[in-house]
């Protein structure tokens, strides 16, 4: 019998894998739990041959809305594409899916509320109910409010582009069914900034999940913690046993060509056992915006992420609206 993969190890310790593609034969090599998206996944995956019929779908359904205003279609084209892939997803993973709402409305509290309504919309039109969907919300202020409200309706909510402990604490505040703290980001700003190598334990992205999973576990929120963005497997692997990792298909490759061993190094009981270390702690809208703007990592990742979403958002709206007038020419 061959040895178990570090892959399989990984899930043993009870971590859920996710992941970290849109591209449907990926995530049927790897049978994660779940499957999460992004603009620059969907941008890539979106001109893909072997995806044309998730594009011409959406284009079908958009020519058939009655929408005539141009930027109204785009927007309605993108949710639509965005559910389309979510959907076929769905049907290789056994968990959720995560899909995001246009970073462009990430200091925008009700065009995201109306926007992941209209997802959410989308997916139950092809038959996905709500327990199978993670509606992706920018990790600001705004998109933090936004998950509250949409919570509250039964629409569960991933926030994305988080980097500090203030976002982390205001996100379980608010009830968002889960957070992807950026740990491989966290990282490189670090290592640009102090010219520094990191690894192990000591890599900041590892220290700063790890806080907010045994601060979560001390208190009592039921936010589930997904670390992301990971750089090497050594970040993967110091963080086995938080609740779930999302992982990109080269990474996922190698731990199934390895047979580490995968003690678990985040569990409940020891986050418990140090809820004193981690008091608990609550921000208004002031306190947040503060806390975040001492917090310069925290403050130019959350903007750079931002941008970079807005901008591969723009590269995939170039190549639809070819599509589109070329579907209506």
């Amino acid at each position: 019998m061959s040895a178990a993969s570090t892959l399989d190890l990984l899930k043993a310790t009870g971590t859920i894998v996710v992941a970290d593609s849109g591209e449907i034969d990926k995530i049927k090599a790897y049978k994660p739990q779940d499957s999460t998206t992004n603009p620059s996944l969907l941008n890539t995956a979106a001109r893909l041959p072997e995806y044309k019929h998730l594009v011409d779908d959406a284009l079908a359904y958009v020519r058939g809305s009655g929408v005539t205003d141009k930027h109204e279609r785009m927007e309605l084209l993108l949710d639509k594409l965005s559910a389309n892939f979510g959907t076929e997803i769905l049907k290789h993973v056994p968990g959720y899916v995560s899909t995001e709402v246009d970073a462009r409305l990430s200091f925008d509290t009700q065009r995201s509320v109306t926007r992941a309504r209209r997802i959410m919309k989308l997916y139950e039109e092809q038959g996905v109910g709500r327990d199978r969907v993670l509606i992706k919300l920018a990790s600001t202020w705004e998109g933090i409010q936004a998950a509250k409200v949409l919570e509250a309706e039964g629409i569960h909510c991933n926030m994305t582009l988080l980097f500090g402990f203030a976002q982390a604490v205001a996100a379980a505040d608010a009830g968002a069914t889960l957070i992807s703290p950026f740990v491989g980001r966290i990282l490189d700003w670090y290592k640009k900034n102090t010219g520094k190598e990191y690894s192990g334990a000591e890599d900041p992205g590892v220290t700063s999940v790890t806080r907010i999973y045994n601060h979560y576990k001390a208190h009592g929120y039921k936010t589930i913690v997904m670390g992301a963005s990971f750089r090497n497997t050594g970040e993967i692997l110091e963080l086995a046993g938080c609740d779930r990792l999302t992982i990109s298909p080269a990474l996922l490759e190698k731990l199934s060509g390895m047979t580490d061993a995968v003690p678990s190094k985040l569990t409940p009981e020891a986050a418990r056992s140090a809820a004193g270390t981690s008091p608990a702690v609550h921000f208004d809208e002031a306190a947040f915006r503060w806390e975040l703007n001492e917090d310069p990592m925290a403050t130019e990742k959350l903007a750079e992420g931002i941008r970079n979403f807005a901008a591969d958002l723009v590269k995939l709206e170039t190549f639809l609206d070819g599509l589109l007038a070329g579907a209506t020419a």
